[in-house]
């Protein structure tokens, strides 16, 4: 699989220096708490190199993984995903992560996915991608409405954390909705404005 460029970041392939950097946020609580329940109790080094080893494997089924990394020094940043793909239905879901506070807020998250919606819709032929939010991550919700994704719908107080129920977020975009969405913007391919 290729490596996907935007204008400042790259998706990319993972590569064992990349432990590190995953290490440095899987039990932050500041970052897994937005995340699933997965991330409920500690992860230990062995199942963070389980993780790691997988997706170096190419054992992960109905699964694109790919590294967040800056376009230059193609230093990890976050991670972002395209799983439960369903090919039958093209669809796919979207889970994404930075994993430092001083990459948030930069607009690192709206590019990495502008990247893989390029690639979802226009190399995989997908017609739908959904991504899931917690009601009281703000900063993800805004972000994922700034890349065309549209709220379609709330899984009502599904979520408990620091003892109340918040609601999870459902919102999709589809292919048409994508297209309409990038003929007022040119994208950049493989370091190629596509006009």
């Amino acid at each position: 699989m290729p490596r996907l460029f935007g204008e400042e970041i790259m998706l990319r392939e993972y590569k064992r220096e990349d432990l590190k950097h995953i290490r440095k946020w899987v039990n932050d609580p500041e970052v897994v708490n937005n995340l699933s329940d997965i991330f409920l109790q500690p992860h230990t080094l062995d199942a963070t190199e389980d993780f790691l080893n997988s997706v170096l494997k190419g054992t992960r089924q109905n699964t694109y993984c790919f590294v967040i990394a800056d376009k230059e020094s193609e230093t990890y940043i976050g991670q972002i995903d395209l799983f439960n793909i369903n090919w039958k239905n093209r669809y796919a879901e979207i889970g994404i992560v930075i994993g430092e506070e001083v990459n948030r807020g930069k607009g690192i998250g709206a590019e990495a996915l502008r990247v893989l919606q390029e690639f979802a819709f226009n190399r995989l032929n997908m017609n739908r991608l959904e991504i899931k939010v917690h009601s009281y991550n703000t900063r993800a919700y805004q972000c994922y409405l700034k890349s065309g994704f549209i709220e379609e719908g709330r899984l009502r107080q599904i979520y408990y954390i620091h003892g109340s129920y918040f609601d999870t977020i459902v919102l999709s975009m589809l292919k048409n909705e994508f297209e309409s969405k990038m003929q007022a913007r040119p994208v950049v391919q493989q370091g190629v404005p596509v006009t």
